[in-house]
């Protein structure tokens, strides 16, 4: 019970830094202005050396060793720039769009995608419990883009495609992280895919030519989501994780986009109706069915994602 209490706590802890670091991120666009592709790859970076650095002082061993094979170094690019890197640029561009809370329900559809992949996969039909939660997905996001409205389209199109893309990309971190942290540490592969996405995106957006200088507040805003939003949020996660299984840990990562709601409705000031409200619980109950619909069902599960 201490143990399973301890799992509880660090993965509701761990989840509400990646809410609070969407909240933080959603400030840092609306008040200091900041424009995501400046942002990402340097939140991005930091992460990466700081992860890397601890790592080298903690672990040394296995920090190097994904450059000792070729297979392995593919399987770390793809999962770091296609998985873990796009997926969070394109959660903070959904913020960036619209709000917090939309950028982290958005990404909580993972799920769907990840059911996709595994029909393709093993080569047949989704289950009824699998049918269930893809209505449920769908009538979720037509809420929360429309309230209700085919006329009236409440969520800009863009932050509705860049958070279904970051979902997307959710499942291809998902699908690739076993075939990594079956030969080195999740740290290792995570601090990795930080430091190559920054370095990535950062080429890929010119990210020095964008004229941006920070306030102390700017400042101290891109340390907080560095801290609190990378580093914290994914060593108390994973933590939690181990201790009472990734099954579990999904439902306790509802803190996420509640904590996110509640602090971009109530401190930002953002829009939240009731057709939000309805919305986000019927994206939860789609969550609920899709990890709880079947006991061997274990392709279902979200790993390391809101490294945003």
């Amino acid at each position: 019970m201490k143990n399973n209490l301890k799992g509880i706590i660090y993965t509701l802890l761990g989840a509400t830094c990646w809410g609070l670091s969407g909240s933080m991120g959603q400030y840092l666009f609306t008040v200091q202005q900041m424009d995501s592709k400046w942002l990402v790859p340097i939140r991005l970076g930091l992460a990466g050396i700081l992860i890397l650095l601890y790592c080298l002082i903690k672990h040394p061993d296995p920090v190097f060793k994904p450059w000792k094979s070729a297979k392995l170094a593919k399987w770390i690019l793809i999962y770091g720039i296609a998985g873990v890197s796009t997926c969070q640029f394109l959660y903070f561009l959904t913020i960036e769009l619209s709000n917090a809370a939309m950028g982290t329900i958005l990404q909580d559809l993972a799920p769907i995608f990840i059911l996709a992949f595994t029909c393709i996969t093993a080569k047949r039909l989704p289950r009824s419990f699998e049918i269930i939660s893809i209505l449920l997905a769908i009538s979720g996001v037509f809420l929360l883009t429309t309230h209700g409205d085919f006329r009236h389209i409440s969520l800009p199109l863009p932050a509705l495609v860049a958070g279904i893309g970051s979902a997307f990309c959710v499942m291809v971190y998902n699908v690739l992280a076993p075939k990594i942290t079956a030969i080195v540490p999740v740290i290792v592969a995570q601090g990795w895919s930080f430091l190559l996405g920054g370095i990535f995106l950062g080429i890929a957006f010119r990210s020095w030519k964008i004229h941006y200088v920070p306030n102390l507040m700017g400042t101290l805003g891109i340390l907080f989501v560095v801290v609190i939003g990378n580093i914290c949020a994914f060593t108390l996660y994973i933590s939690g994780v181990s201790k009472i299984g990734p099954q579990k840990a999904i439902l306790y990562s509802f803190a996420e986009p509640i904590t996110a709601a509640l602090i971009s409705t109530f401190v930002l000031k953002s829009a939240f109706t009731i057709y939000d409200a309805i919305g986000f619980g019927l994206i939860f109950m789609m969550l609920f069915f899709i990890t709880f619909g079947s006991k061997d069902n274990n392709s279902d599960q979200k790993t390391v994602d809101n490294a945003a």
